[in-house]
């Protein structure tokens, strides 16, 4: 099997540990995801299986969205409710001061990732050096929230969709919130919808799954490769054809099927596998960058 699961992640489990669920249930040591989901947070978690897993280099940079909850008056050192809850005993700001501070996190933004998080300092995940309580020195990075609607304020909570880009924290979102608002906010529930051109409602749990599992049609449950990246035009070889791609010998690709100067193609074989990507070289010829 190889290409892509969409899965319903539930809370209290790592994303992590939904892709060693699936090696088992798919019987295969080749998976991996595309973007974590912390332990709290439910939603789209996308695998990658088999020969697919080669491809995540081309998902990376995938928007999210995600429908957040955000419980203010509280702290935790991981931003979450997960974490250490502290109340601030503060006093919660107006409606219209709370919309007021959530229109500065539209656009693009200078973001100080978690430190409970996989960013890595000197080579060491954060989340370690914060756990065994060392000091944690992130750099803000430059990351986009394309859109953000207020969804409601009920006294201390408030919902809103966000959708931004890869590497996004929502964690730090409210955490910063929190900070601009004076009165401490964290992340008390938090749902993946979309990531990229793929969507929860299209996604599978792990009981459904497994009764595919029981019933010997898992595979009914993956994306096949081929039909994964939509932008990249299709070039079809024969027997022949594919013999030579899987030499690394450069290929031509019809002007007919493949718009002048695309830079990336996929190569299909007979059978309807995907069995390589290929890289522009010159007008209408290609190297086969990564070979599946």
């Amino acid at each position: 099997m190889n290409g892509i699961v969409l899965i319903d992640k539930p809370s209290g489990c790592t994303s992590h540990d939904v892709v060693n669920r699936w090696r088992r249930l798919a019987k295969t040591k080749r998976a991996g995801h595309l973007g974590t989901l912390d332990p709290l947070a439910t939603g789209l978690l996308v695998l990658v299986t088999g020969t697919a897993t080669r491809l995540a280099q081309f998902f990376e940079s995938n928007d999210k969205t995600y429908e957040a909850e955000i419980g203010l008056g509280f702290v935790s050192d991981t931003f979450d409710a997960d974490g250490t809850v502290t109340a601030t005993n503060r006093p919660v700001p107006a409606p219209e001061d709370i919309i007021e501070a959530l229109g500065g996190f539209r656009g693009v933004i200078m973001q100080v990732p978690p430190p409970v998080s996989a960013k890595k300092i000197g080579g060491i995940p954060a989340y370690k050096l914060a756990r065994k309580q060392q000091p944690v020195l992130l750099t803000p990075v430059e990351v986009e929230v394309k859109q953000l609607d207020l969804r409601e304020i009920a006294g201390e909570t408030v919902r809103f969709t966000i959708t931004c880009s890869a590497g996004t924290y929502i964690r730090g979102i409210a955490h910063d919130l929190g900070e601009k608002l004076g009165c401490g906010a964290l992340i008390t529930s938090l749902r993946r919808t979309t990531s990229g051109e793929f969507n929860v409602e299209d996604s599978w749990t792990f009981e459904q799954l497994e009764q595919m599992s029981a019933s010997a049609n898992l595979e009914e449950a993956v994306i096949p490769s081929a039909k994964l990246l939509p932008a990249f035009p299709c070039v079809h070889v024969d027997d022949i054809g594919e013999m030579r791609i899987r030499q690394g010998r450069e290929f031509r690709a019809s002007p007919f099927a493949v718009r002048l100067g695309a830079p990336f193609v996929k190569v299909v074989s007979s059978s309807g596998d995907l069995i390589a990507i290929g890289q522009l070289k010159f007008p209408n010829v290609y190297h086969p960058m990564m070979v599946l």
